[in-house]
C-alpha cells in the first residue's frame, strides 16, 4: 500500500513539473520574436545569481496560471543567450518585463506570485509607462547593440577553449587579441580612406584653369615653362631694385644741393660794407 502511494506520489511530481517546464517557455537569441505577438511575462535570470534562485519556484507556479491569464510566461537565461542581454540592456538581475503586442514595460513590482496574478488580472500594467521607441529590444540600434554582446561573449568563449584545452596563458591570449585588434583596425581605416577618396575624389590640377598661368608652348613640359617663369620675374625684381637705387640716388642729390643753392643766395643778399 505505501509503494503504491509513493509511486502515485512520484507521478503525479513528474506530472507537475512537465506541467510547469512546459508553460514556462525557455526564450533564447534565435525564437525571442515570438514575445512580439500577443501579451507575454519574461524573467531574465542567471543561474549564478542567488535572487534568481529565490524566485525560480515562484515563477514556476506562476508560470502554471498562464493558460487561465490568457499569456504566455518564459525565461531567457543571459548566460546563454548574451544577445538579449544586450538587446533589453539588463543591468540587474532578476529583470522582468511585461509585453504586450510589442509594447515593452519593465515590472516592478513584489516579486509574489499573487502580486503577478493581480498585475496580469487587473491590468495594472496600464499605469507603467511603455519603453521609448529609441530603447526598444526590437529598434534596429538595439540590435547591432545585441550583436556585439554575442561577439563579446564568443570572444570569452575562445578565451577560456584557448586557455584550458590548449594550455595557452592568458598573456598569449591577449596578445593574440591585441594583435587582431589592430590589424582590424588598419584594414577598416583603409577601407575608410578608399571610400572617402571614392565618394570625395581630390580636385586635379588642370591646365589653363588659373588666370594668371599662360598656355605652355608644345615641346615643352610644365616644370621647364614653371623655371622660365621665376626666371622672368627674378629678372623683373632686379629692374625693380636698379630702379629704386637710381630713384634714391637722385633724392640724395637734390637734398644736398638744396642748401647750398640757398647759401648762394644769401652771400649775394648780403649787403656790401661801405668803408
Amino acid at each position: 500500500m505505501l509503494h503504491m502511494l509513493f509511486t502515485l506520489f512520484l507521478i503525479l511530481n513528474v506530472h507537475f513539473v512537465n506541467s510547469y517546464s512546459d508553460s514556462n517557455i525557455q526564450i533564447t537569441d534565435d525564437n525571442w520574436d515570438q514575445i512580439l505577438q500577443g501579451e507575454w511575462m519574461v524573467e531574465f535570470f542567471a543561474p549564478w545569481c542567488p535572487a534568481c534562485r529565490n524566485l525560480q519556484t515562484i515563477w514556476e507556479e506562476f508560470s502554471s496560471w498562464s493558460n487561465d491569464l490568457g499569456i504566455q510566461i518564459g525565461q531567457v537565461d543571459i548566460t546563454n543567450s548574451p544577445g538579449l542581454s544586450g538587446r533589453f540592456m539588463i543591468t540587474a538581475l532578476p529583470t522582468i518585463y511585461h509585453i504586450k503586442d510589442g509594447v515593452f514595460r519593465q515590472y516592478r513590482n513584489p516579486r509574489a506570485k499573487d502580486d503577478f496574478l493581480v498585475f496580469i488580472e487587473e491590468k495594472k500594467w496600464e499605469e507603467v509607462e511603455p519603453i521609448s521607441s529609441w530603447q526598444s529590444p526590437s529598434s534596429f540600434h538595439m540590435s547591432i547593440i545585441s550583436q556585439f554582446y554575442r561577439l563579446s561573449m564568443s570572444l570569452r568563449n575562445f578565451m577560456n577553449t584557448m586557455t584550458s584545452e590548449y594550455g595557452l596563458p592568458a598573456w598569449g591570449t591577449y596578445l593574440i587579441f591585441g594583435a587582431v585588434t589592430i590589424c582590424l583596425g588598419l584594414i577598416l581605416g583603409l577601407l575608410l580612406v578608399c571610400v572617402i577618396d571614392f565618394v570625395y575624389p581630390p580636385k586635379k590640377l588642370q591646365q589653363g584653369s588659373s588666370g594668371n598661368k599662360e598656355a605652355v608652348p608644345e615641346g615643352q613640359n610644365e616644370d621647364e615653362a614653371d623655371d622660365e617663369e621665376l626666371y622672368e620675374e627674378d629678372d623683373n625684381d632686379n629692374d625693380d631694385d636698379a630702379s629704386e637705387t637710381e630713384i634714391d640716388k637722385s633724392t640724395s642729390t637734390t637734398n644736398v644741393s638744396a642748401p647750398v643753392s640757398g647759401a648762394s643766395d644769401n652771400v649775394r643778399r648780403r649787403p656790401k660794407k661801405i668803408d
